[in-house]
């Protein structure tokens, strides 16, 4: 594991500086909070050189030493966020990784290769149902496996959610949201942001979602505004002047020799498709920021423990789109800093908000630290985060 450079002594944004609030707590009654920023001291030109040596490796080894480098990179991310002046570890074992991509690899391309041929077809058919049906017990495998390989002052993270709550939140929900045309999509979300929460624990502390399916919608309907309005603002000029070259061109003798012609055609139909992209990319990074600032913001960990998220959506946008341009117009090797940027602007805005000390709080809820061990080892590592 890497071990991550100690904190500076004056940095303002580790936790050490705390201050002192008042809200209303669980408990009846105010309560004294203290605040401990959450800090980020991790920088590109260190990354780079972590990422592209697992790149390097990953390359030469076909592939096989992918869960090694996976795990190398968020020990380098978790080992450089702090709070209150410890730093977070990941604990992941990539040997284990390993054997779920190897089972993972195999059914991919046992699918693949049967549906090549009629015969053989049914067997692509089952593997995708079963896939299908198993997506819920993978997503919860995953966050399982996610949760108890984090670990912060010595105590693992872990995760409870039922198999039952898996099946409601990414099947049934999901199945809703399809069939009303993208009506319940909001309610998907809040029901999948509610399993994850609520399934967290630090220790023997549960944590709580005290969000709401309203905000949501509130959500779905910006990014959905968002995007009408891009898409009228910059179309109807691309629809114009397709309308105008389409109005000049003589689709009857197309050959080699008038090809040449259609050049501002398709010019004007790749700007088409690129703004579209866009859209889409700016709305869906909308919807993660957002959803990701509502959800830290009303959850709760033991009764004890809540976070407040500061950062902007519409700057997580920003970087998002931003990050993407850098990295296609390097060829992917603007990759670790904006991996950096972003995971730098997003905990910065992070403030743990706590009614007891984070030392007597851990020492408190320590008692359950093994419960699920090594539980997942055979897994897709789903990305399911806010």
């Amino acid at each position: 594991m890497i071990d991550p450079a100690a904190p500076p002594n004056d940095a303002p944004n580790l936790g050490r500086h705390v201050q002192a609030q008042s809200y209303e707590a669980v408990q009846s009654g105010p309560a004294t909070v203290t605040e401990y920023p959450v800090g980020f001291t991790g920088t590109a030109s260190e990354y780079f050189r972590l990422w592209i040596v697992n790149i390097a490796l990953t390359f030469v080894t076909l592939g096989l030493y992918l869960p090694w480098a996976r795990v190398r990179n968020r020990q380098y991310f978790y080992g450089h966020t702090w709070v209150d002046g410890q730093n977070f570890e990941y604990r992941a074992n990539p040997a284990a990784l390993l054997r779920g991509y190897l089972i993972v690899a195999a059914l991919f391309v046992a699918y693949a290769v049967s549906g090549q041929f009629e015969r053989t077809q049914w067997v692509a058919v089952v593997l995708a149902v079963v896939y299908g049906i198993g997506y819920p017990v993978l997503v919860r495998q995953s966050m399982r496996f996610q949760a108890v390989n984090t670990v912060h002052r010595g105590l693992r993270f872990r995760f409870h959610g039922t198999t039952g709550g898996a099946y409601v939140a990414y099947m049934l929900a999901n199945f809703v949201a399809s069939i009303s045309f993208g009506l319940a999509l909001p309610w998907a979300w809040y029901m999948q942001r509610r399993y994850q929460v609520d399934g967290l624990a630090y220790g023997s502390a549960r944590a709580t979602f005290r969000g709401d399916v309203g905000p949501f919608y509130l959500i779905g309907l910006t990014a959905l505004g968002l995007t009408l309005a891009g898409g009228v603002v910059i179309g109807i000029p691309l629809v114009a002047r397709a309308a105008t070259l389409v109005g000049n061109f003589d689709f009857a003798d197309i050959d080699l020799a008038n090809l040449a012609a259609s050049a501002p055609f398709l010019a004007a139909a790749a700007a088409g498709y690129l703004a579209v992209l866009v859209l889409y990319v700016v709305g869906w990074q909308y919807v993660r920021g957002a959803t990701m600032v509502y959800v830290l913001n009303n959850m709760e960990l033991g009764g004890v423990v809540r976070m407040r998220a500061t950062f902007s959506p519409w700057r997580l946008v920003w970087i998002s789109v931003t990050n993407s341009a850098a990295r296609v117009l390097t060829l992917g090797l603007a990759s670790p800093w904006a991996a950096v940027r972003q995971n730098r602007y997003v905990l910065g805005g992070l403030t743990v908000r706590a009614i007891a000390p984070l030392d007597d709080f851990a020492a408190g809820v320590g008692g359950e630290t093994s419960a699920f061990g090594e539980a997942a080892t055979e897994l897709l590592d789903i990305q399911v985060g806010f």
